[in-house]
C-alpha cells in the first residue's frame, strides 16, 4: 500500500538538519524500495524547510512508523510531530518527474 508521510520540524532545530542532512539522505538511499520519494517542505523557495514529504510503500503504519524512528533526522530531535495518511495515486503510470 502506498503512504503519505508529512514531517513537521522543530523551528528552533535547523542546526540539526544540517549537522544530519547526510546521513538522512544515505538513510533514505538505503531504503529506496520503502521510501519512494522524499523531499523538504518549504514556504517559499529558498527558505528553510518546515518538514518534509515521503511517499512510502508498507503493510501498514506501524511499519513507517518503525522506519521514521530509524531516520536520524527524527532520532536526533529535527521532527516535531508526523502525519501518516493512506495515499491512492491517481495515475499509477505516470512517474515523478525529477
Amino acid at each position: 500500500m502506498l503512504f503519505a508521510v508529512r514531517f513537521f520540524d522543530r523551528a528552533d532545530r535547523y542546526e540539526v538538519r544540517q549537522q544530519h542532512l547526510q546521513a538522512h539522505i544515505e538513510w533514505l538511499d538505503q531504503r529506496k524500495d520503502r521510501v519512494l520519494v522524499a523531499g523538504s517542505l518549504r514556504n517559499e523557495l529558498g527558505t528553510q524547510p518546515i518538514g518534509g514529504l515521503w511517499i512510502v510503500d508498507a503493510e501498514n503504519p506501524t511499519e513507517i512508523e518503525q522506519l521514521i524512528e530509524s531516520d536520524p533526522f527524527w532520532a536526533n530531535g529535527l521532527r516535531q510531530s508526523y502525519e501518516i495518511h493512506h495515499w491512492s495515486k491517481a495515475f499509477p503510470e505516470r512517474m515523478v518527474p525529477v
